[in-house]
């Protein structure tokens, strides 16, 4: 889900927060964010295991985006195929199984990679295998959650449709906020464009939109919930964006892929929302328990 932002996307020479547009085609990113929303949003609604392969496919990209980076920066050779078949697996028990699913499909995947590395020279063995771990936790295992919500059978969709909604806004929030009072920096040596004024912004717009969207979209929610709601997921998709850029200055890049034009990849997309769904999900079974 195409999400905008207050900072650079972890280029490696800083940028100046009101300037996250250079080198953006911003047409394309428009007509690219318009396209994937209407994907996702047509297939959340109209047939929940459609919705579920549009995770799957999601997932593996961003796997492949991943392991490919890792290996054209660090030399990090990660199988990609034990990834792929273990992380489609991961949404998908999730999915029929719930959480318990989930974890054992995590389990297998961890495993299968240990054994499928073990077939390459011994070199490297350990930094490997930890990376894919890593990656096995970080994509799919993060996204199964999104398929946790949606197997919500009172209100799945609309579960997944606040959760997407809040990211977005909570980032757009940032962007304006931070394009047009931004001052002071967030954090500078990770993400320089981001700023503490911007960081405001995706708080208030946050809580507006999650009040809104638990009185109004979740069953038995209410608005005092959606700001606490809000409040977390602004927390957590900024934590998620400086995350990825943690990783992005590490390997020395802009971009974790070319895939979307003017957006980057997958990844790229990807960042905020990944760490942001298990809070959602969890704060949804808190207040209005699992459906």
């Amino acid at each position: 889900m195409p999400t905008s932002r207050s900072g650079s996307d972890s280029a490696p020479d800083p940028e100046k927060p009101k300037k996250k547009s250079a080198g953006r085609n911003l047409r394309a990113a428009i007509g690219v964010g318009v396209g994937l929303g209407v994907i996702i949003v047509a297939s959340l609604f109209v047939y929940k295991p459609v919705f579920i392969g549009v995770i799957a496919i999601a997932v593996v990209v961003g796997l492949w985006e991943l392991t490919s980076r890792l290996a054209e920066r660090k030399d990090i050779k990660v199988p990609l195929v034990p990834l792929a078949v273990g992380g489609t697996a991961m949404v998908v028990a999730g999915y029929v199984r719930g959480a318990e699913g989930a974890w054992v499909a995590m389990a297998l995947t961890a495993l299968a990679v240990l054994v499928w590395r073990m077939t390459e020279v011994p070199e490297n063995y350990l930094r490997d295998v930890t990376a894919g771990v890593f990656a096995a936790f970080y994509v799919p295992f993060l996204a199964t959650f999104v398929a946790l919500m949606l197997a919500a059978e009172a209100d799945g969709p609309q579960r997944v449709l606040t959760f997407l909604l809040l990211t977005v806004v909570s980032d757009t929030g940032a962007y304006a906020v931070g394009w047009r009072f931004g001052k002071t920096k967030l954090a500078p040596r990770i993400s320089p464009g981001k700023t503490r004024e911007g960081l405001v912004g995706a708080v208030l717009f946050a809580m507006v939109a999650g009040a809104l969207c638990m009185e109004f979209l979740i069953a038995h929610g209410a608005w005092w919930q959606g700001l606490l709601l809000g409040l977390a997921v602004a927390a957590s998709a900024t934590l998620g964006d400086l995350g990825e850029s943690m990783i992005k200055r590490d390997l020395g890049i802009k971009d974790m892929g070319t895939l979307l034009p003017g957006h980057g990849g997958i990844m790229d997309r990807l960042d905020s929302l990944l760490p942001t769904a298990p809070v959602v999900w969890l704060l949804f079974v808190v207040f209005v328990g699992s459906g």
